[in-house]
């Protein structure tokens, strides 16, 4: 059963979690990592035996696979997830970075430039469900960045029949490709991926940063992933670029009289289901709205596939926090700082300004969460776990970098030489200093 308070007890019952790792965990990566950096291949294949219980020859999906990928698929799915390519395509045009020059002035040229970063690794995780959104709001952006070779790493299926010739087999009435779910191998084809394979884990993630023989090293690594694969992501940042540490997924909702309960029990259910740690909070300044939700809550969970999963997710990490106005329910709202905001009040453009911190905000009653997971255009890919305090969500800027650069000359340095001088004296940097009065001095 959800857990309802009221506002002034926000502060000791809050129980939305933060990302949080064990020791056990962290030692367990670092020795993963480790591995794969001395033994390659050899103990990629140990590692893709003993979690995935795949026995692989080839890493790799011949280039042929996403063509079959696109003729095993549901042709209506394939045509969804076009249109839903379109739309994350059209959206994220807008995010593309430009350079910029400031006009020159006495000598002195200034300057930003944009570039691509030449290869980047999508991770796509596997497990319980598949997830071809992923690939799309990962590999759609990098595309449009400029990005060289993208790169996708997925898990391949332990009861596929793993095909080196890149067939298809079907497993529970879902058809794999090289082990790997055809729907992902279709989005990736959809998407403009160069390359999938069939890696998961933290190994995956240690092989994507370090290479190995069969594993090309990349420069950024992307995507979400269990808390194994966020761990990894931790360690090897550094090495190379990773877009952020992922937690569990969350949502809040911010609501009043006027919501319908069986939307809103509905969209708290929709994040329950991605994992037994996913947070789901309603803040609303109406008892009766609460006493609904929690209700609904109730009478649609037995009724899910993933029923346990969301179960635990409720009773551990629900909450219904009882306001005594809405301004009050944003001011809470910018502490959780939450993923997935939706505001179903009956003006939420009125009430925009007042979001701070948020991933990504769904505004009215007909504009669930899930539209942006799957459909709408914007990144699905979010800060989690309060991270929207000092992030936002995955960007075409991500797949790109600023280089910088500066022009004096001679006159210009000649001009503002004895202040840098001085700057690197009072900082103790004699080289420094001498780097500009030996060039003035030769004047």
């Amino acid at each position: 059963m959800i857990k309802t308070i009221k506002s002034e007890d926000f502060e000791k019952e809050c129980i939305v979690q933060k990302t949080m790792t064990s020791a056990s965990m962290t030692s367990s990566v670092a020795i993963i990592v480790a591995n794969i950096i001395k033994r390659g291949d050899e103990a990629l294949r140990e590692y893709t035996e003993e979690f995935d219980g795949c026995l692989i020859d080839s890493f790799e999906l011949p280039h042929s696979a996403m063509e079959k990928a696109l003729i095993n698929v549901d042709p209506e799915f394939i045509k969804i997830m076009e249109r839903a390519a379109k739309n994350i395509e059209d959206f994220h045009k807008n995010q593309i970075p430009k350079g910029f020059d400031i006009p020159p002035k006495n000598g002195i040229k200034l300057g930003q430039k944009v570039t691509p970063i030449k290869r980047v690794g999508v991770y796509v995780p596997g497990g319980t469900a598949a997830y071809p959104s992923s690939v799309l709001m990962n590999c759609i952006p990098a595309k449009i960045a400029g990005v060289s070779e993208i790169i996708i790493a997925t898990p391949p299926s332990s009861k596929c029949n793993v095909n080196k010739e890149g067939g298809a087999c079907c497993v529970n009435g879902i058809t794999c490709i090289n082990g790997v779910d055809a729907r992902v191998v279709a989005a990736a084809k959809i998407a403009g991926a160069d390359r999938v394979f069939t890696i998961g884990g933290a190994q995956a993630i240690a092989a994507l940063a370090f290479g190995t023989e069969s594993i090309p090293r990349v420069d950024k690594i992307t995507g979400p992933g269990n808390a194994y694969v966020a761990e990894a992501k931790r360690q090897v940042f550094g090495i190379v670029g990773i877009d952020m540490i992922a937690g569990p997924s969350d949502i809040l909702i911010i609501a009043d009289s006027s919501a319908n309960p069986v939307h809103i029990a509905a969209d708290m259910l929709s994040q329950c289901e991605h994992g037994p740690d996913s947070p789901a909070v309603l803040v609303t300044n109406s008892s009766v709205l609460a006493e609904e939700v929690s209700k609904e809550i109730e009478e649609q969970l037995p009724k899910l596939p993933r029923e346990e999963i969301a179960r635990k997710a409720v009773d551990n990490y629900g909450l219904i926090v009882l306001t005594k106005t809405i301004e009050e329910a944003f001011e809470i709202s910018n502490i959780l700082a939450p993923e997935h905001l939706e505001i179903q009040l009956d003006e939420p453009f009125y009430y925009l300004d007042k979001v701070v911190n948020a991933g990504s905000v769904f505004l009215g009653k007909h504009t669930p969460e899930a539209l942006g997971d799957y459909y709408a255009g914007p990144n699905h890919t979010l800060p989690t776990a309060g991270t929207s305090r000092f992030s936002g969500p995955l960007s075409v800027e991500d797949f790109t970098k600023k280089t910088q650069y500066i022009y004096y000359s001679e006159e210009a340095l000649n001009t503002v030489s004895k202040d840098i001088t001085r700057f690197a004296e009072e900082e103790g940097l004699r080289a420094h200093a001498l780097s500009i009065s030996k060039r003035v001095e030769n004047e």
